[in-house]
């Protein structure tokens, strides 16, 4: 029979284990959150965030995100609230505060609008990826931009305006239109997900002019349709030359909707982009 003293010792030491066994346990997942916001920032590849244009919304993006995530990016597609150029800016730039380490912006279409003002004085963006988009320098619109070339055929698309109670307008592409004006070459099921699913664009969006562009400060990469009728081809090249683009690829025969129809060469672009702005 063992005496009260040492009976007293055991309870004290099988107490004091317990306690130690406790915190060790509870202590863990702020050790494995810690460690895991350590490789976030200290990684080798930087988080790419994916901004969608008008008549489209985040899963257009689908058949880029699969490609990068298995190639181990981590990947954000935003959820563009294309309801003004610097309004929709302002909401990109707070999710980029938000992320840590490096971030390549990849914007389509309109998007490209927006990544060109929220990247404007944010040192964890290190380059910009134009997909069928729009690089506006400052005072410029989409409507401005949009005139330069012929070749769009998206304005006769479009169903009568939306009003909206705050006096502006929502702007939808006619369903019954939609593959022959933005996704040529995606097939028909695919096109007429992306109709039924697409987010307006507000007419007033149109003609914003752009803020200081972050294309002057930031190196960029552009990749464009040869047959997008929704942004004049030519404006591309312009644009690309004029951001002084590391690199510019036009895929021959391509949409609009190119990082659907062509999502390989899209995903390169942005994962040369990745090795060259970490």
């Amino acid at each position: 029979m063992q005496k009260p003293a040492r009976r007293r010792r055991l309870a004290t030491l099988a107490a004091a284990s317990s306690l130690a066994v406790w915190l060790a346990w509870a202590s863990a997942p702020a050790l494995s959150a810690s460690t895991e916001a350590t490789e976030a920032t200290t990684g080798a590849k930087p988080t790419i965030v994916l901004v969608h244009g008008a008549f489209a919304e985040s899963s257009s993006w689908e058949a880029v995100v699969a490609r990068l995530l298995a190639k181990g990016y981590p990947v954000v597609a935003a959820a563009n609230p294309l309801r003004g150029v610097h309004s929709d800016a302002t909401y990109l730039a707070s999710l980029v505060d938000s992320i840590p380490g490096p971030i390549v912006l990849v914007g389509h279409s309109y998007g490209g609008s927006v990544i060109t003002n929220a990247a404007t004085g944010r040192p964890n963006v290190k380059a910009l990826v134009y997909v069928a988009a729009f690089a506006p320098d400052a005072g410029e619109s989409l409507a401005i931009l949009s005139a330069k070339y012929p070749g769009s055929t998206l304005g006769a698309a479009l169903l009568p305006p939306v009003p909206l109670s705050d006096g502006n307008y929502d702007l939808y592409v006619k369903p019954s239109e939609y593959r022959e004006s933005f996704a040529a070459d995606v097939p028909p099921r695919s096109a007429a997900l992306l109709a039924a699913t697409q987010r307006p664009l507000t007419a007033a969006a149109q003609v914003e002019p752009s803020g200081t562009p972050a294309w002057k400060f930031i190196p960029s990469w552009f990749i464009y349709g040869t047959r997008d009728k929704a942004i004049p081809p030519a404006l591309q090249p312009f644009m690309a030359e004029r951001a002084h683009s590391r690199h510019t690829v036009a895929v021959e025969g391509a949409s609009h909707a190119v990082m659907a129809s062509h999502p390989e060469p899209v995903v390169k672009l942005i994962m040369e982009a990745a090795g060259a702005g970490v």
